[in-house]
């Protein structure tokens, strides 16, 4: 499931400044690792409702969680994810970063 998410493109840029620019967080640290959705859009030239559509996949998939916020929609990246997915590269999980 986690591959067939990042397998389309658009998803695959939005985790990966997730990654890049978040802490991974839990329910607990997610004012310090959220991002608002709009902030990871930026810049890739897609429809608000496609990257709706792409977070809500990436969710499903069980590599992010999301959080309304006022108007705007926190993410953070799910730390379970990550370490699965940096066990099948051979790799470890990056230093955790602070939006």
């Amino acid at each position: 499931a986690l591959f067939k998410a990042l397998g389309h493109p658009h998803r695959l840029a939005i985790f990966l400044r997730m990654v890049q620019r978040c802490t991974p967080g839990t329910l607990e640290t997610e004012t310090e690792s959220a991002a608002a959705v709009g902030e990871l859009a930026a810049g890739l030239d897609i429809a608000p409702s496609t990257v709706s559509h792409h977070m809500k996949e990436l969710r499903h998939a069980g590599l992010i969680h999301m959080r309304r916020a006022g108007q705007a929609t926190e993410c953070w990246v799910e730390p379970e994810a990550l370490r699965e997915l940096a066990a099948f590269f051979g790799g470890t999980v990056p230093e955790s970063r602070s939006c």
